[in-house]
């Protein structure tokens, strides 16, 4: 029962990241990035370069938990995973301190509670 409900919060982590991929990569200056990322145009047409690039990492995240996932080896699975969750943790809370607090509780947050199952699994 704890595997199931820990790669469903994998899953719904790796699909956040994907989802930050998409808006910071390809919707980060029309209306649903400007809402989602509370910024006017010219803020977001200014950042445009720098939040495709922190896109690309939130795929980089993606596709690590997700490899985690189906990784061949149990061992190697799980040490993914403390790594690409450990890594969701960081940029959570630094995200927290120096950009928005939501960040940490969006992104921090579930990666933080996945963690400490998978610890205790």
């Amino acid at each position: 029962m704890m595997d199931i409900l820990i790669i469903s919060l994998i899953v719904i982590i790796a699909i956040q990241h994907i989802l930050f991929l998409i808006l910071e990569m390809f919707f980060w200056t029309k209306p649903i990035g400007l809402k989602v990322f509370r910024q006017s145009l010219e803020k977001a047409r200014a950042s445009e370069t720098l939040a495709a690039n922190q896109g690309l990492y939130n795929g980089f995240l993606s596709a690590g938990l997700l490899w985690s996932l189906f990784h061949p080896s149990g061992d190697v699975s799980a040490q993914l995973q403390y790594f690409f969750l450990s890594c969701v943790i960081i940029a959570g809370i630094f995200g927290a301190l120096t950009v928005n607090k939501r960040i940490f509780w969006i992104q921090g947050l579930p990666s933080m509670l996945c963690l400490i199952l998978l610890i205790f699994n």
